[in-house]
């Protein structure tokens, strides 16, 4: 007599929802993503939501926290860390991955309190400079060289070098190449009014003054445009934008490191971290499972290697990092020769008070309405005032 025939046994329903803060090249990834994963676990829904920019995603997650009805998962930037642990919003990944695998300024990025609070994706989100090789043959390898041939280059509506002005995550590289630091040892003492402050801001004051290799003015966009149409020769933005110069210039697109500083000998520094996956508080049993495994898949070596090839983002799975794909390959190899200079993003809530301290100041500067003297004290002040309220 034959046994009866098994019962299959039907996949466990459990749905998820993540929020990204990726848009188009990115996105399409993330969407690929999700659809493999669920074709593979017919059991597993996952819902995901594309928030149009991280201070969105940021402060979107922390209202539906409160609310209760957060999002089971995130894909987010480092910086989210501090605001997220201060509200105890997020769970720590300690314990629920091998962290190990990763690299450990990844890692780095994301320790708070003696814990991680995100598995790593991508390393670096770091800037660099990059230059198109019709308009320079070889990038500059000092700061001297950089205003010299930046003088060379403009002219006629084109310009030596671009950047977005409006922001001071393009401050912070050339504060390091100063030997500055925008926090004392304790990492949550600001250390803004310094004469290394003082120096940064005056190099870029004469970057646009004297030099006048840069543009009057110019935000994100505009120095992208500019760099794309082939009217600047330089530009310093980040390894987000690799993909879409690779695509516009191919083999004309050079990657190298942000100039040294001649007055210091260092290598400017800039900050380092890179995309994550973050999961939401309380977030557990069958859930957490499928989290999990989910986040395992897009960080499986494959997978990184994918996300590689597609949008030449530095992984952050030390073995992936060693791959031929990213040594042989002179963007990726000049885009990581600039991470290994670059430090790990303060993650602290403080930190958000010194970024808008910060920028209106480093504003008044390019805009030739503030001495750098002053300007360093009202960003000391103001960064002051504003942790004085966190408290």
């Amino acid at each position: 007599m034959a046994p009866p025939p098994e019962e299959e046994v039907a996949p466990k329903e459990v749905s998820l929802v993540l929020w990204t803060k990726e848009g188009e090249e990115p996105l399409e990834w993330n969407q690929a993503l999700v659809q493999e994963y669920m074709e593979a676990n017919p059991g597993v829904t996952i819902e995901l939501v594309h928030k149009t920019t991280v201070e969105i995603l940021r402060e979107d997650f922390l209202t539906a926290s409160l609310a209760g009805t957060p999002p089971d998962l995130l894909w987010t930037v480092n910086d989210h860390a501090g605001p997220f642990v201060a509200a105890d919003t997020i769970e720590p990944v300690d314990g629920l991955f091998d962290l190990g695998l990763f690299i450990d300024a990844a890692l780095a990025a994301v320790e708070l309190e003696g814990q991680h609070w995100g598995v790593p994706i991508s390393s670096g989100n770091h800037l660099m400079l990059l230059y198109n090789k019709k308009l320079l043959a070889e990038a500059p390898k000092d700061t001297d060289e950089l205003f010299a041939q930046g003088k060379e280059l403009t002219g006629g509506g084109n310009w030596g070098l671009v950047w977005n002005q409006t922001e001071p995550f393009w401050l912070v590289p050339w504060l390091g190449g100063f030997k500055g630091k925008v926090f004392a040892e304790d990492g949550v003492t600001p250390t803004l009014n310094t004469p290394e402050m003082v120096a940064t801001l005056k190099f870029l004051h004469d970057m646009k003054y004297e030099a006048k290799i840069i543009p009057p003015e110019s935000d994100y966009d505009a120095a992208d445009t500019l760099f794309k149409e082939g009217k600047a020769a330089m530009i310093i933005n980040g390894d987000w934008a690799l993909g879409s110069y690779v695509e516009v210039l191919g083999d004309d697109l050079g990657v190298a490191r942000i100039p040294k500083v001649v007055a210091t000998g260092e290598w400017p520094k800039p900050y380092t971290s890179g995309v994550y996956f973050m999961l939401a508080k309380g977030l557990s049993g069958e859930k957490l499972e499928a989290a999990q495994d989910f986040i395992s898949f897009v960080v499986s070596k494959d997978k990184q290697l994918e996300m590689v090839k597609l949008l030449k983002r530095l992984p952050a799975l030390e073995e992936a990092l060693e791959d031929p794909l990213i040594t042989e390959d002179p963007i990726l190899k000049g885009s990581a020769d600039q991470m290994v200079v670059g430090t790990p993003m303060p993650t602290v809530l403080e930190m958000r008070c010194n970024w808008d301290a910060m920028k209106p100041e480093m504003l008044a500067v390019l805009a030739d309405t503030k001495t750098p003297e002053d300007a360093a004290k009202a960003m000391q002040s103001a960064a002051e005032a504003c942790i004085k309220a966190l408290e």
